[in-house]
């Protein structure tokens, strides 16, 4: 008998949490109301598209350079010193397939049978099929809940081993909404200087920040290009989550390593959808700044929604595109309390337990997803929810 090899049949099956659920209610013909699925509402730029057909129709469909087209990679490049404050050139930049395909290559490349990876918790769950592939043990540590979700070196000291090699950060995060600030993001460096540990940095949301808050990349700091691998996306600030585009910013010394897994696995990304990715990166600012502006609109609506329901609170989401609505004086689960949600209101949102213990008693609700006018649909379903329980 042919069997899978052990690093598929020993990685856990991957977990979608509420989308499958919601995704059958669908097809069975209700009319759900997406919360859960963190995917943009708006519609990729014309000018994006328009630069990837005129590229498909002036032949750019052969094989290109394997770290990504230097033109692009050289746009990237400027972007990270000048946005990212992180000193990188063009043969620091690695074009990936979205930022999965990034973590994946991170993870691959650095990662050994029994080594250890610490993920902040509530933490983003996708990373964790991956690292262990690779063969690698999972260790959480816990944000400092009560104080807004914030990162404290003495949570996370105590979960460093002999065998930790690595700290995977996301910022701003996924699920809870924190922009982390620059002290904290030092604490965590302090901690990675001291231990000699690698930090993966998941910034897919790096421009999606409120009120004036800032994003600060945490190679910027001090001693971490050389231990940082920062990887970025066009999912979220460009509404491009189906072209799978992404790339990493990494110190020469790393860089090798992951083109070795990318080379070996995709050889390169598709050649004439990075012209797309150029324009966005080099187009105008404008555009950028008004999807940011539509989502924040929709965050204070879902946000002032949420806290005029009976056993439901919501703190103000620094950055993302979620709300995570504080659902602990329900006194039910939140695996449960999502469930009944959707089959009670037809509105499907993620139970906070989907990202580790440390998110239970709340539920994310990505205010993204959707238009204004759905948006306030689901809240006037979640209110009578509310209401009635």
């Amino acid at each position: 008998m042919i069997r899978a090899s052990r690093r598929v049949t020993e990685t856990a099956v991957k977990s979608f949490g509420m989308y499958e659920k919601a995704a059958l209610r669908h097809a069975a013909g209700h009319d759900v109301i997406r919360l859960e699925l963190g995917r943009p509402y708006a519609d990729t730029p014309h000018h994006i598209k328009q630069a990837t057909i005129d590229a498909l129709l002036a032949g750019e469909v052969h094989y290109s350079d394997m770290q990504g087209l230097p033109v692009l990679r050289a746009a990237l490049a400027d972007k990270v010193r000048k946005a990212n404050d992180v000193s990188v050139d063009a043969s620091e930049i690695l074009v990936t397939n979205g930022l999965t395909h990034a973590s994946f290559a991170a993870f691959l490349a650095f990662l050994d049978p029994g080594d250890e990876v610490i993920l902040l918790e509530p933490f983003y769950p996708q990373h964790v099929g991956k690292i262990e592939l690779a063969g690698a043990k999972v260790v959480t540590a816990p944000l400092d809940s009560e104080n807004g979700f914030s990162i404290s070196a003495d949570l996370i000291r105590p979960r460093i081993t002999a065998r930790t090699k690595m700290i995977v950060l996301v910022n701003p995060v996924n699920p809870t909404g924190r922009v982390y600030g620059r002290d904290e993001l030092q604490a965590l460096a302090d901690l990675a200087i001291e231990h000699d540990l690698l930090v993966v940095s998941d910034e897919v949301y790096e421009e999606i920040v409120y009120d004036g808050h800032r994003h600060v990349s945490i190679a910027s700091l001090p001693g971490m290009k050389e231990r940082t691998i920062s990887m970025f996306a066009f999912t979220k600030s460009f509404s491009m989550d189906g072209w799978r585009l992404g790339y990493i910013a990494a110190d020469a010394s790393l860089l090798p390593a992951l083109t070795k897994i990318t080379m070996n696995d995709v050889t390169h990304v598709n050649t004439f959808i990075q012209y797309g990715a150029l324009a966005a990166v080099t187009g105008p600012g404008t555009v950028l700044r008004d999807l940011v502006a539509a989502d924040r609109r929709k965050r204070d609506l879902v946000v002032q929604r949420l806290n005029q329901m009976p056993g439901v609170t919501c703190a103000l989401p620094e950055g993302t595109i979620y709300a995570f609505a504080d659902v602990r004086a329900t006194g039910l689960p939140s695996v449960e309390l999502a469930a009944r949600i959707l089959e009670t209101a037809n509105v499907s949102v993620e139970a906070g337990s989907f990202y580790g213990p440390g998110g239970e008693g709340y539920l994310r609700v990505c205010f993204g997803s959707q238009s204004e006018a759905r948006l306030d649909e689901a809240m006037d379903r979640l209110q009578g929810f509310f209401n009635r329980i």
